[in-house]
């Protein structure tokens, strides 16, 4: 393993407390490393598939290379959780964890695939953990078997990279002990947003329908099915709902989204939009007035802290890391997990008092600030490895 020092010298401008009209400023860091660390990260498919979680590793490949270090992308097929299991026998996946690396990382969504695997890797191993898949909903004899297979997964890692407190908590509380870890929260700033309070809150007072936007890959867990049902109950008022996310995950789900699309009238309501990233994604931020997913869990929930960075209030669960984010009544609003009533009562709210909707924007804005940029949080998960790295035998 490699021993070195490193010099870091971070130089971070406070943010303002005000979004009165006048660009704020931006964190800024001066980095200077030496050595770099050889990194292997095991992830199922490519980190290319839209999801948060590798966006979230996406940004750190990006970041670690970036500074200089060697990260191998071990890419592990795709298929059923039971098929998953099987991968701890194959011969191929034991040579790969055997391989000569520094520090091995571990996107938390293979553990299926690693519980066993692991005892064969000689590298320190550090698991990325975006959410455990037994904190979400399942039937009760899945969550038991979802979290018996995940602890013993987690009892083969040496440390942990955690998206948000909620998170560490979950872990922890699974494994009933403290973790070595760091936290490190996904940014939001990757889309650019350069508005001003005076125009998110203009915003609100827009004529025309309310703009409601809703992004998230389109599996059960967002929870669409429990948006278009509150909706349904508000077929009179002015409102049109921009939904922007992949139906490919899930296609059976998709296809009932679609049905009941059908079945409520709302097809005149709303668009489809498909997957947007970019420029594309950033224009409909930018021009919608409100967000709405209402997410069975989220372990953080990216999308929530880029909403903000446009001044774009929140509606969302109060489930997992989301009140790490959304404040409710105060840069938006949080309901119980399904509670179609209330979501449709907040909308209503918003959809008759543009007032409130210009205070929860202006708040949105000033909000996004007091949470760190994506390169401050990978900075955090970059000290942390070389740490590992350099004290390992």
């Amino acid at each position: 393993m490699i021993r070195h020092d490193y010099v870091r010298s971070i130089r971070r401008e406070a943010h303002p407390k005000s979004v009165s009209g006048v660009a704020l400023a931006r964190p800024t860091s001066e980095l200077q490393y030496s050595a770099p660390v050889h990194i292997g990260l095991v992830v199922y498919g490519q980190l290319d598939q839209v999801s948060g979680g590798n966006l979230y590793d996406q940004k750190l490949v990006e970041y670690l290379r970036g500074r200089g270090h060697d990260v191998d992308i071990l890419s592990l097929p795709h298929g059923s959780y039971a098929r998953h299991l099987a991968q701890n026998f194959s011969p191929s996946l034991k040579e790969r964890l055997q391989e000569r690396y520094d520090v091995l990382l571990q996107d938390e969504l293979t553990h299926p695939s690693l519980l066993r695997s692991n005892h064969a890797a000689t590298a320190p191993i550090v698991s990325i953990v975006h959410h455990l898949l037994s904190s979400e909903t399942h039937a009760a004899w899945r969550t038991h078997l979802y979290r018996r297979i995940e602890k013993r997964y987690l009892q083969t890692v040496g440390a942990f990279v955690f998206n948000s407190h909620t998170t560490r908590e979950s872990v922890e509380e699974l494994l009933s002990k403290k973790t070595h870890n760091v936290v490190a929260t996904p940014g939001g700033d990757r889309l650019g947003a350069k508005l001003t309070g005076p125009e998110v809150y203009q915003r609100a007072f827009a004529e025309g329908p309310l703009r409601l936007l809703f992004v998230g890959n389109l599996i059960e867990r967002k929870g669409l099915h429990i948006l278009l049902e509150a909706l349904a109950e508000l077929r009179d008022q002015a409102w049109h709902l921009d939904i922007v996310g992949s139906e490919e995950m899930d296609p059976s789900y998709a296809g009932r989204m679609q049905q009941q699309i059908d079945t409520l009238d709302l097809r005149s309501r709303l668009t489809l939009h498909g997957v947007l990233d970019g420029e594309r994604l950033a224009a409909c931020y930018q021009t919608s007035q409100l967000l709405v997913v209402p997410s069975s869990y989220e372990g953080f929930g990216i999308v929530y802290l880029e909403a903000l960075s446009f001044g774009v209030p929140v509606i969302a669960s109060a489930a997992g890391a989301t009140d790490e984010i959304v404040h409710h009544e105060s840069n938006g609003f949080l309901i119980q997990p399904g509670d179609t009533l209330s979501l449709s009562r907040q909308l209503e709210r918003l959809l008759e008092d543009r007032g409130l909707l210009g205070r929860l924007s202006l708040a949105a804005l000033e909000s996004f600030y007091a949470h760190p940029t994506w390169e401050q949080s990978m900075v955090r998960i970059e000290d942390f490895l070389e740490t590992i790295a350099r004290d390992s035998p």
